[in-house]
Formats: structure tokens, C-alpha cells, sequence
């Protein structure tokens, strides 16, 4: 019965889990160790890959410049975005960190069918809400019921802020996004099975000196046709054109490199050097019919034997330098 554990010290192991206490450590038992358990957070998905993860941060900074600037120019309100964490969940477990009482907004993406979520906190939508219709913002209510009118002027505000996600992440997947559905009743969302793996990227609001989050859920089946375009893979994946490649070679070609021989050198110290006088010899560490070495600029680039052409000093190149890695 070697390896397998008794009635009894099941019984005990069930004891110890009740009360919080897993037998993490090795026990010993019969002079063999008794096995681990390990903890395994399964709420905890790593579906997306490092390199999607980070690309896909990339893109939401530059969608937080670009709906920044669009919602100033269309609807005359500066809110300032900025993403602050992202993190893997389920589906389930993501979107149960999404306030209380936070606005809905369900994205569809063409052409391949996907939902995402974008939810914001409801006092930040409030006191766009009073910007945009011309009232006083630091007279806006914070927490109130939205009006049918309200929930239209939301859904126009919205739709700016996804175009300008729709045109990043376009520029990425060529992917579109477009809004499928306002709401504020959490149990009316219905974008991914709980336990899909999502990304939620949280982004910090400011308006008027009002600090709110707004939250980006993005499950897995929404970007899974269009993965490797998120990944460094594609990002190094690049066509050489070869009049592009011929222009710069011409263009090079022409600039000017400083070509120096160098015949030979010698470690001195700083005395020995302050001490040299007119006459002096030095030493080089090299026989005198040992080749010379040509540098464009700092890099060595030929061996050669030194000579002359006719009244000038000049060299023979023998053959190129050998640089190992």
C-alpha cells in the first residue's frame, strides 16, 4: 500500500482543509514524502499571450489620444482617458469588478462576430451629460436614474469614444467596431459565457476634476480570428521593397566615411605617456612586416600591406577582417 494514504489520514487531511491549514509542506510518513497539493487559480486564465497583452496596451494609449481629441472637437468636453491596469479573468470574474450602477455598453465587431463590453461609472457619464447639454457641472447630480433622452445622448457620446477605438483597432486587425446596445441593467449583458478568458483593461476618467474608471472587456472569442495580428510575430513579419531598398542603398552610398590605416598599437600608462620627449621611440606590438588594418570610421574592415604609389604613402588590401559574433 505503498504511496496511498489510510482512512485515517484522509479523514485528517479533510480536517485540515476545513480549517484553512493544506498540508503544503512535506510531511514525512513511513519514510517516504507524502504528496503536495497545490493551489490552482483557475479564475486566473492566461489565454492571451504577453505579446497580444501588450499590443493590445499599446493600441488602448493610442485610442485614449485619439478620443480625447475627438470628443474636445465634437462635443465640446475634455475628458482625459488613461489606462491604469489589465489584467486576465473569466468572463464571470471580470465583469463582477465593474461598479455598481455603471453604464453598458455593448460592442459588436465586423466582419467577424465578437462582443466586447465598455462600462463607465455613472457619475462621470452624469456630469458629461451636463456638459454636453449646456448645464453647470458642478451643480450635475451624481447619482440618478437615466432618462430614455439621457440614455440617447450617452449613446451619441459613446459613439464617438468607440469610433475611435474602432479606427485603432482597425488599424491593428482590421477589425470595425460599432455599438450594439446601451444599458444600465447589469443582467441584461450578454457577451461571453462566464468562464471565457477575458482582458479588462481599466481606464482612468477625468473630467472637471471628477476621477472615474471606465472599464474595456475584451473576451477571447472577440479578437480569436484575428489573434497573430497581436502578435510580435506579425509586428516583424515585413515585405522589402526592392526600389525602397535601392533608393536608400544610393542614398548611402554617397555619404562620406573617414578610412584609416592602422599599423600596429601598444598599451602605455598614463606616465609613461606624460614623459615621452621629441626622439623617443615606442615599441608596437607587432612584428615589422605584420599586416595593417583598415577602420572605416571605429569598424575594421580589410587587413593590408603598407607600400607606396608613386609619391604617396598607400596600401594593398589582402583581404577582408573576420568578425565573430
Amino acid at each position: 500500500m505503498s504511496g496511498f494514504l489510510d482512512a485515517g489520514e484522509i479523514e485528517k487531511l479533510f480536517a485540515r482543509a476545513s480549517e484553512g491549514n493544506m498540508p503544503l509542506e512535506a510531511e514525512e510518513r513511513g519514510g517516504k514524502r507524502a504528496r503536495w497539493l497545490r493551489t490552482v487559480d483557475f479564475t486566473r486564465p492566461t489565454k492571451f499571450t504577453t505579446d497580444q497583452e501588450r499590443r493590445i496596451r499599446r493600441a488602448m494609449d493610442t485610442f485614449t489620444e485619439r478620443a480625447a481629441t475627438r470628443l474636445v472637437a465634437e462635443h465640446r468636453t475634455s475628458i482625459e482617458l488613461e489606462v491604469i491596469d489589465v489584467g486576465q479573468f473569466t468572463w464571470t470574474n471580470a465583469f463582477a469588478q465593474v461598479p455598481d450602477g455603471s453604464v453598458h455598453i455593448q460592442i459588436d465587431t465586423a466582419p467577424h462576430e465578437g462582443r466586447m463590453l465598455l462600462s463607465a461609472e455613472l457619475p462621470v457619464v452624469l456630469v458629461a451629460l451636463e456638459r454636453m447639454l449646456g448645464g453647470r457641472t458642478e451643480t450635475a447630480e451624481r447619482d440618478r436614474e437615466l432618462t430614455d433622452i439621457d440614455l440617447m445622448v450617452v449613446q451619441r457620446l459613446f459613439g464617438t469614444i468607440v469610433e475611435a477605438l474602432s479606427s485603432v483597432w482597425f488599424d491593428v486587425s482590421e477589425m470595425t467596431l460599432e455599438i450594439a446596445m446601451v444599458d444600465t441593467q447589469a443582467e441584461t449583458v450578454q457577451v461571453a459565457p462566464g468562464s471565457e478568458p477575458t482582458l479588462a483593461l481599466t481606464l482612468e476618467a477625468r473630467l472637471d476634476g471628477l476621477s472615474s474608471t471606465m472599464a474595456l472587456l475584451i473576451p477571447y472569442a472577440a479578437i480569436a480570428p484575428v489573434a497573430q495580428a497581436f502578435s510580435r510575430h506579425d509586428e516583424e513579419v515585413t515585405t522589402r521593397d526592392p526600389e525602397v531598398a535601392a533608393a536608400v542603398n544610393q542614398g548611402l552610398s554617397h555619404v562620406e566615411v573617414s578610412l584609416r590605416a592602422e599599423v600596429a598599437d601598444t598599451q602605455l600608462t598614463l606616465a609613461e605617456i606624460l614623459a615621452l620627449q621629441p626622439g623617443d621611440v615606442i615599441r608596437l606590438d607587432a612584428n615589422a612586416d605584420a599586416e595593417l588594418t583598415l577602420f572605416a570610421d571605429r569598424t575594421p574592415v580589410h587587413h593590408a600591406r603598407g607600400g607606396r604609389s608613386g609619391k604617396h604613402r598607400a596600401v594593398q588590401i589582402t583581404g577582408p577582417v573576420e568578425i565573430t559574433p
